[in-house]
């Protein structure tokens, strides 16, 4: 039986959903990388890293070569990297967007609002 598109799609995003293999593709889309810099740049066990490059290798989305004692990490296709430029664009905006919420809200804690205003005001004068 054919998996639907959005249950692979939902599949797809689950394996990416780990902040070790976000960084991993991160460091990635500038260019090959061998095991050693990833560990320096990710600063995690070296056990723990080899999972995270497993679950990647095995969902195809990086390949591994090895030259000596040397095994270096780069993407399978340059549509990850362009994924990873999306979702930076997308974090933009939204984060933007919150940014301006509190600053209204903030704003909003600074004055009182209009209706508060009028009612202290008419208490102070006496009128209703």
């Amino acid at each position: 039986m054919q998996v639907p598109l959005y249950q692979a799609k939902a599949e797809f995003f689950r394996m990416l959903g780990h902040p070790t293999r976000i960084r991993v593709l991160e460091l990635l889309q500038h260019g090959p990388v061998p095991v050693r810099d990833l560990l320096a740049d990710i600063e995690i066990e070296p056990s723990s890293l080899s999972q995270q490059l497993a679950v990647l290798r095995r969902a195809g989305i990086v390949v591994s070569t090895r030259e000596g004692s040397t095994v270096t990490y780069a993407l399978a296709g340059g549509d990850v990297a362009e994924l990873l430029r999306a979702a930076r664009r997308i974090l933009t905006e939204l984060l933007a967007g919150r940014n301006q919420l509190l600053a209204e809200l903030q704003q909003g804690d600074a004055s009182p609002p209009r209706a508060t205003a009028a009612n202290k005001a008419s208490v102070e004068t006496g009128t209703r």
